[in-house]
């Protein structure tokens, strides 16, 4: 089983890739799924977290599938592995201010980038991968052209960034999330504040020569004696205090109802479930380009928007004449108000760009006597309130919520 083919952005891809990567889900991803082998495309891993970012395949979906086939025991470290992406978004839902702290601080490093010539040409090379430690560049180069990295191969090439290059960790964090595929706020920023010692305070990573030679079967080269070999972890204030999970909203029934797409949820079903008369109209509402102040990549661009467009074309027979595909909220509240709708209904948008958008929108309706319902997916609402400490305890709860797939 490989997983060389490009990633494309519709559903019918990721069932496919889903039902590939099935057999492999037990023992051998157990068994493997640490090695970062991009020359046979990547064997041991699934190649969904593009299409479970952009919920194209639902966390909810891959692991009833995994478990139509396997026992929990026997598939356990996979299931975990997914249910990362519900526990990371929870984990910031819980504590929003954590993103907001990071742009405003990656705000400041891009001021001191173009006030800084030498700090400037570092970051460019290791941003386009000529550092002069081989397997690093590898990462960069394969993170440009494909839009992915393996997980282990993240985590190193933070690891270096950090402690070797001595890099501010969110110009890190920020290139990341303008090439990934699956960059999102909660994975991609606390990803990179783990491997930094600021989400497990005081624990950081280090990247080690004989942990990469040994995972890797890209081309090791010369540079891997510059590694740091016993860095202290960085210093930062604690996590604010948690918030409330979020409630989320209810569709008012007998009301005129447009429907709303985000980049953040493109299986609406759910949302379609939740009312009680079809509606009349949908739009869409793409945020993408704000993951960075300096944008994204066009491949990324260009996933997010093919994604929305086979979500629409998959649905538009049940959401109602279409309307705009827009980046500002602005045509969306237009849009709603020109069609006299009373409400409009999306999915909730956990912490980031999107939110941000919503927010603004949620203003722009109700100046014009329009709701705004943000309805919250049953599996968030099951997740999302346990992520109040470190994965191991929220780990805990993952019996209980694979009881919620059965009832």
């Amino acid at each position: 089983m490989t997983n060389d083919a490009a990633f494309t952005p519709t559903r019918h891809a990721a069932l496919e890739r889903l039902s590939a990567f099935l057999p492999h889900a037990g023992k051998d991803y157990a068994a493997k799924r640490n090695y970062d082998l991009p020359e046979q495309g990547h064997p041991h891993v699934s190649g969904l977290s593009p299409y479970l970012r952009h919920r194209l395949l639902t966390e909810e979906e891959v692991v009833e599938a995994v478990l139509g086939r396997f026992s929990t025991s026997s598939t356990e470290k996979f299931i975990q592995e997914v249910l990362w992406h519900s526990y990371w978004k929870g984990w910031l839902e819980l504590r929003p201010s954590v993103w907001s702290e990071y742009r405003n601080n990656l705000d400041a490093e891009l001021s001191r980038l173009s006030q800084d010539p030498d700090l400037a040409e570092q970051v460019a090379k290791a941003e386009q991968g000529e550092t002069g430690i081989d397997v690093f560049d590898g990462w960069m180069h394969e993170l440009r052209d494909t839009g992915y990295l393996h997980n282990h191969a993240r985590m190193w090439a933070a690891s270096i960034w950090i402690f070797t290059l001595r890099l501010p960790w969110e110009l890190g964090a920020d290139h990341f999330l303008r090439h990934l595929l699956d960059g999102d706020p909660a994975s991609n920023t606390l990803g990179w504040r783990w491997v930094a010692g600021l989400q497990t305070r005081g624990k950081n990573y280090v990247a080690r020569a004989s942990n990469i030679e040994k995972f890797t079967d890209r081309p090791i080269g010369s540079g891997l004696d510059r590694l740091a070999r016993d860095p202290a972890p960085l210093d930062a204030p604690p996590p604010p205090s948690r918030r409330e999970p979020p409630a989320g909203g209810t569709p008012r029934p007998g009301a005129v109802t447009g429907v709303l797409l985000t980049e953040e949820d493109l299986s609406p079903r759910f949302l379609l479930s939740a009312l009680r008369e079809p509606p009349v109209a949908h739009a869409i509402l793409n945020s993408t380009h704000q993951r960075s102040p300096r944008g994204v990549s066009a491949p990324v661009a260009d996933f997010a928007a093919g994604a929305l467009a086979d979500a629409r074309t998959r649905w538009q027979d049940k959401m109602g004449a279409p309307g705009p595909e827009a980046t500002d909220p602005t045509v969306i509240a237009d849009w709603a108000q020109a069609l006299g709708l009373d409400q409009v209904v999306t999915a909730y948008a956990p912490t980031g760009p999107a939110a941000r958008a919503l927010s603004w929108l949620d203003t722009l309706l109700a100046e014009r006597g329009i709701a705004l319902v943000q309805v919250l997916r049953d599996w968030d609402n099951a997740a999302w309130p346990h992520a109040t400490h470190g994965f191991f305890r929220f780990k805990e709860r993952i019996p209980d919520l694979i009881g919620h797939l059965q009832r």
